[in-house]
């Protein structure tokens, strides 16, 4: 049987020492655990810690954009460096592989990481991600590795992902890791604090957002540390951490690039009654869009929202947002076709 896909992604507040730079033994504990766990799985590793690992490299670093991108170009050799070194030590190669937004909104690269990911597994060769932040565009880049981590998992239909944090897990109001959670409601999004990591770029609420991406489209989610003996052999076995159970998915595999992977460009706000024949997986037709809110061209993935606000999902459009607002009083126009639709 073909190993299932394993995604570990880790912090940059794990990674890094009090000073910021990388961490020697929690990355060899880090290879240590990943490398034991090659054996049963196709595993990703998303690392971050680039950023911290060079910024001490420029002189008066004030963390600006720039800056973090200089920052990430000193520090990603480093950290691949350390990654090799301890890998070595067990017989395993590693590649880099530096990724940018575009490569998961255009489909035809996309595909094409899926593929070199693959061949790179074949050879039983553990690939290392980040983001590509030397050239990665302001406007289009991930907001931060938990992203990344998500859209690899979605690639590769991922059994499991698994967000490695400081916390150890998800923390209710006592502080207290809470073993299970079967559907990320109100109560739970109560315990949520106000804060990111001291070296990272994300938080316990960007991690909560990715989650609930994930599971929704039939991934297995764990958050734990790397504390102890075999932290996540543990995890994946429900004694350590907090795991997010993956709801059932039958969503195609290109619905699932529709709804983590594409770039959202353009946004309609549909009435009710498209809402609810899109959610029993009809096409959306003109008279259901109240108006357009950000133009788009034909072909382009748009946000569908309800009157509230709400996002409700994305559809890839047959119309231009000019096309919709000249042609829309045509009541059977088909604005999107129901396999180019994806509901939340």
């Amino acid at each position: 049987m073909e190993k299932p896909v394993l995604v570990i992604k880790i912090g940059s507040s794990i990674i890094a020492d009090a000073s910021g730079n990388a961490d020697a033994a929690v990355i060899q504990k880090i290879v240590d655990e990943v490398a034991q766990l090659t054996a049963t799985n196709r595993v990703v590793l998303v690392s971050s810690g680039a950023v911290s690992s060079g910024k001490n490299f420029l002189k008066n670093y004030k963390g600006k954009l720039v800056e973090r991108k200089a920052a990430a170009a000193i520090g990603n050799p480093i950290l691949i460096t350390e990654y090799s070194r301890y890998f070595a030590a067990y017989n395993i190669q590693v590649a880099q592989a530096l990724f940018e937004r575009h490569h998961f909104s255009n489909r035809h690269q996309f595909l094409q990481v899926k593929d070199t990911i693959t061949e790179l597994w074949k050879n039983d060769i553990v690939t290392i991600v980040n983001e590509n932040d030397f050239v990665s565009n302001h406007e289009l880049k991930f907001s931060d590795n938990d992203e990344l981590a998500t859209l690899i998992a979605v690639a590769f239909n991922a059994e499991t992902m698994i967000l490695c944090t400081t916390a150890g897990g998800f923390l209710n109001s006592a502080g207290e890791v809470i073993p299970l959670v079967q559907n990320i409601d109100n109560d739970l999004l109560s315990f949520l604090r106000d804060e990111t990591s001291k070296h990272g770029t994300g938080g316990m609420a960007s991690k909560l957002s990715f989650t609930r991406l994930a599971t929704t489209l039939g991934i297995r989610v764990i958050m734990c540390g790397i504390k102890g003996d075999a932290s996540f052999r543990k995890a994946l076995e429900g004694e350590e951490g907090t795991t997010f159970k993956a709801k059932r998915s039958t969503l195609k595999d290109r619905q699932k690039w529709l709804a983590s992977g594409s770039v959202t460009i353009g946004s309609v706000r549909i009435d009710e009654g498209a809402g609810k024949a899109l959610s029993n997986r009809k096409s959306l037709l003109a008279i259901g869009i109240v108006n357009v809110q950000r133009p788009f061209s034909k072909g382009e993935v748009v946000e569908l929202v309800n009157a509230n606000g709400e996002i409700l999902g994305v559809a890839k459009m047959k119309l231009s947002s000019a096309a919709l607002e000249e042609e829309g009083a045509r009541h059977n126009l088909m604005a999107a076709h129901a396999d180019d639709i994806v509901i939340f």
